[in-house]
């Protein structure tokens, strides 16, 4: 083993705004002309630690160009699931290539995991968020019933 360790430098390239895009493309710029002046590790990983402890608000993120999420709660965690069934039914479009494509096992797994849902939070929703899973998944079962027979 050598007596000396070699030491190496990681650098933290993710986006986190537009600034950083800016001063992302001079850091690639230094580093090809072989800037010798790099900071520790530790120095990139503190300021990138920094910058993820503060909360962003939808302000930051429309600033940023990003589109803000819905609120997370239980109804839109379920609606999710279901689009992501009716895209595996072949009933919409997948987002990322704008064809309908049928999938059945993808669909019975996320059909599935809706009525695994639905066990294990039996009596712990209000009565409307229950209304909405039981008919979600009698509507996903009937879909899956046709595309399969």
């Amino acid at each position: 083993m050598a007596d000396k360790e070699k030491e190496f430098i990681v650098r933290d390239r993710r986006i986190f705004s537009q600034e950083d895009t800016e001063s992302g493309k001079t850091e690639t710029a230094e580093a090809a002309a072989g800037d010798s002046d790099e900071k520790p590790a530790t120095a990139d990983r503190d300021a990138a630690a920094g910058d993820s402890n503060q909360k962003s608000t939808p302000a930051d993120d429309a600033a940023v160009g990003e589109t803000p999420f819905p609120e997370i709660n239980f109804p839109t965690f379920v609606f999710s699931l279901n689009s992501s069934a009716l895209v595996h039914l072949g009933v919409i479009e997948d987002p990322a290539s704008g064809q309908r494509v049928k999938n059945l096992p993808m669909a019975k797994q996320t059909i599935d995991i809706l009525g695994m849902l639905e066990e294990k939070t039996k009596g712990n929703l209000s009565d409307d968020e229950a209304r909405m899973l039981k008919n979600i998944l009698y509507e996903l079962r009937m879909l899956y019933v046709k595309a399969n027979g």
